[in-house]
């Protein structure tokens, strides 16, 4: 299983597989239909409330991610993960969509490792 991660503002590619979109809100700019996303799981996006505390400061990283993959155990996110379980099981590479300027410190990067660490 390959886990891509794109922004949302780059052009989508054939070899992505199914896209995802992994934000609570729709990335700003970008047209419905020129985004190629075949699946939106706002479950799996973080609380407004943990979004705007973050505020992609790379120095609250480490402790957003901890309260980001806590939120994903909750009741709210579960039919989402169930989802995301099931698209990793039918393809062999999906990709992780998000609208972040910061490519390393979002929440895409944590699902991705989530996933990756066997936790899903």
């Amino acid at each position: 299983m390959e886990i891509r991660l794109k922004r949302a503002y780059d052009t989508a590619a054939r070899s992505d597989g199914p896209r995802i979109l992994v934000d609570r809100i729709w990335p700003r700019g970008v047209a419905k239909e020129d985004a190629d996303i075949a699946h939106w799981l706002k479950g799996l996006a973080p609380t407004t409330e943990l979004r705007k505390w973050f505020g992609h400061d790379p120095g609250k990283w480490y402790e957003f991610r901890d309260r980001y993959l806590e939120e994903l155990k909750s009741d709210a996110a579960a039919e989402d993960l169930n989802t995301l379980r099931q698209l990793i099981e039918e393809h062999k590479r999906i990709t992780l969509v998000f609208a972040a300027k910061d490519t390393e410190h979002n929440n895409a990067v944590a699902l991705r490792d989530y996933i990756v660490n066997g936790r899903l």
